[in-house]
């Protein structure tokens, strides 16, 4: 500094000495402002955590074309879902009216809400923790919820891609190991094993071959070594896309975003060319006008729309943060929403095509056994030959000659109809058989399958997608634990992947025990629903009320180079977060009147069977529930009592090639440092270059801090464009 500066001069001098903070700066020897810092808080100046924080900022990992990160936001969005709850949903609520409400709420929800998690990602460019605690610290809490429901929903989805490695693997062998009923001897008589024979050859291989299920929860039976051998594979497969972080697994999702859509066209031409696969499609596609106005098909569809998207979980922000900021995200919000969508038409299309196909093959086989019931009966007298329509030939039995044997039978036979035990075998009867879940993808889908020419092929190629379809997912989902992680507190990406992925692997043992489908439903109807929603509700009241949705607005007009349609205002504002509220509200209502259980295999019976929870799996059940939103109150607790730092209180200002970041920290209201803050008649000319200015949370001005109790913290960024000496 120089000798005759006012500074020096006050340090050898008693005299008081007044000068301006523009004094100050004009004496200051040169500066580099793409290095300096401008220090106020007295504290040393870390020239190693300054050079971390400017490597942070600028040199954030980037996807390597907009194509790879269309499909890895596709690859998450589009999952197990699509395939095998939405079609099952469409089926039980009224066929191709389920469609309408399904649109409305995704245009009115789902498209709004997935366009605001695109825009906070790419705008603060942090993981869900980072955003969060930049747009209202005191509802940090979110980002961590978002950690946990993820960790939460990764051990048992993870678990799904186990069985179906498992699946794909019994797939390379003719016939398929699930097409017939195992023969067991007995002595010196080979039977065929009795839980099979009293249900069906798919339903034995997958409760007893594959899951090795045990009676109900309680009874453990320990590890079953296969599915413990597929989950570690899985998780292998998940640490391996992730470990590099968007730089492996966006090359992974090329594969596994397009890989599904392949396999989807290649089953619906062949599923057109089965005979029945009409029927299914029409069966879809009749609408059933009448549950357009039930309250529980447009909370179900809400529903839908909701985890279809993967709102909530941090993923959609995580991706969309590896971003350029001049990305336009409302685009992809819109292409996003819309493949999604009809992604899961097309799913629905395969699934009825097949399963028409498979309803057309079970009600052939009904003809048969109540036609060889009837012959008996005709043989033994019990039926009169009268009975019997003169053109029926019972060895090309049709089921309409069928039909109409039934009928008169039934009609002369009134009163003793019920004793002969014959099934009216109607087509129609079939379809309604309503299968989701699992029981669509390794029990109906899979049966449906042993009766394709080349099955094996085309089981490979089912099973190959789902593995896809959950591995693109688990990605997704992934990253919404690792991205806010590794942004918050800095730990290396690697060792951080690998320790996740073996630490979920250990947790997830408990879903490849004998009862661990069990546990694998508790998860998925528990753990994710309401915390979920909670989150997101709070997400759209922080953006839209706290923050400020005109606000909002303008740093996405400024982001985007052009301002979103003022459609997406009201919907932030107004719309989404009622039609949340209300979801909310039903959601409860759903938990507080559906018992809480779950629907056990019984090997004695061969049959499912619904049972109660026990009252330590309901304290596990509650647990769940409330450790995933245990961070919202905390969070909000610990910072409005002020017993963590919110990073409110301290300040200091960093040029960085052209760029001015700020932090704040212990400051009092009245310290004099405040002055820098203030606006004072320009004395010296700004050595910053002019740019668009970035309206920051909390702040009237470019320059302004914000005096709200709500501080921000310092992640965003503030470009100079006011002449330094207002400083």
């Amino acid at each position: 500094m120089p000798k005759n500066s006012k500074v020096t001069q006050r340090e050898h001098s008693s005299e008081h000495v007044t000068e301006s903070v523009a004094d100050l700066l004009a004496h200051e020897e040169p500066v580099d402002y793409k290095r300096s810092v401008l220090n106020v808080t007295g504290e040393a100046w870390d020239k190693q955590k300054d050079g971390e924080e400017e490597l942070d900022a600028e040199n954030r990992p980037a996807w390597n074309s907009k194509l790879q990160y269309i499909l890895a936001q596709i690859g998450y969005s589009v999952g197990l879902g699509n395939v095998w709850r939405f079609p099952y949903l469409c089926q039980k609520n009224g066929g191709g009216a389920y469609l309408v409400p399904y649109l409305v709420l995704l245009i009115i929800i789902g498209l709004p809400l997935f366009f605001l998690e695109l825009a906070v990602g790419q705008r603060i460019r942090r993981g869900s923790i980072g955003v969060w605690n930049y747009i209202c610290p005191r509802l940090g809490g979110i980002g961590y919820a978002s950690c946990l429901v993820c960790f939460f929903v990764g051990l048992y989805y993870n678990v799904i891609i186990g069985w179906s490695i498992f699946y794909f693997f019994k797939s390379f062998q003719y016939p398929l190991p699930w097409s017939e009923c195992p023969i067991v001897k007995n002595g010196s008589v080979a039977v065929v094993e009795t839980e099979c024979e009293r249900s069906s050859a798919t339903t034995y291989f997958w409760y007893r071959e594959a899951l090795d299920i045990s009676n109900s929860i309680s009874e453990s039976g320990g590890l079953n070594w296969k599915m413990t051998l597929c989950l570690l594979v899985a998780w292998s497969l998940v640490g391996l896309a992730m470990i590099k972080g968007i730089q492996s697994s966006g090359k992974v999702m090329y594969f596994s975003s397009l890989f599904p859509y392949v396999v989807l066209v290649c089953f619906l031409v062949r599923g057109l060319l089965l005979r029945g696969a009409v029927d299914g499609i029409m069966h879809m596609f009749t609408p059933k006008l009448d549950k357009m106005l039930d309250p529980q098909v447009w909370r179900e569809a809400a529903t839908q729309v909701f985890f279809a998207l993967g709102l909530g979980f941090g993923g959609v922000i995580a991706f969309s943060s590896y971003n350029k900021q001049d990305n336009n995200c409302q685009f992809d919000a819109t292409l996003v929403s819309f493949i999604n969508f009809f992604t899961s038409v097309l799913a629905t299309l395969v699934v009825f095509a097949v399963l028409g196909f498979k309803a057309n093959i079970m009600n052939e086989k009904c003809v048969v056994e109540n036609a060889e019931k009837i012959l008996g009966y005709l043989n033994t007298n019990v039926l009169s030959h009268d009975l019997i329509p003169p053109h029926v030939n019972f060895s090309h039995l049709t089921a309409k000659d069928y039909n109409e044997m039934y009928r008169v039978i039934m009609t002369v036979k009134e009163g003793h109809f019920k004793e002969l035990g014959l099934d009216a075998c109607l087509l129609e009867d079939e379809l309604d058989k309503s299968v989701q879940g699992t029981g669509l993808a390794f029990i109906a889908f899979t049966e449906a399958m042993t009766h394709f020419p080349a099955s094996p092929f085309w089981s490979v190629m089912f099973f190959l997608m789902l593995i896809n379809l959950g591995l693109g997912s688990m990605i997704g989902t992934m990253s919404g634990i690792t991205t806010p992680i590794i942004d918050t507190f800095k730990v290396r990406k690697e060792v951080f992947t690998v320790g996740c992925c073996i630490f979920a692997f250990m947790v997830g043992l408990i879903f490849v025990q004998r009862s661990g489908n069990y546990f694998v439903t508790m998860f998925d109807d528990y753990s994710a629903t309401l915390p979920l929603t909670v989150v997101v509700i709070l997400e759209n009241i922080a953006v839209a009320w706290i923050y400020g949705t005109k606000k909002f607005m303008q740093e996405l007009t400024e982001m985007l180079g052009f301002r979103p349609y003022q459609f997406y205002y009201y919907t932030w504002k107004y719309v989404s977060p009622i039609c949340m509220a209300v979801l909310m509200t039903a959601s409860i209502i759903q938990l507080g009147v559906s018992p809480p259980g779950y629907s056990a295999w019984i090997r004695e019976e061969a049959a499912e069977k619904f049972l109660f929870y026990p009252t330590w799996a309901m304290a596990i059940l509650i647990s769940l529930i409330i450790l995933a939103s245990l961070p919202l109150p905390l969070v909000f607790i610990l910072r409005q009592f002020h017993l963590v730092s919110d990073g409110s209180n301290t300040l200091s200002v960093t040029y960085k090639k052209g760029r001015m970041m700020k932090d704040i920290s212990n400051l009092e209201d009245n310290d004099e440092t405040r002055f820098i803050l203030s606006k004072v008649p320009s004395e010296t000319p700004s050595p910053m270059p002019t740019h668009r200015s970035y309206l920051g949370p909390g702040s009237n001005s470019p320059m302004e801090m914000s005096s709200a109790p709500n501080g921000r913290y310092g992640s965003g960024y503030l470009t100079a464009s006011t002449p330094e000496s207002e400083l």
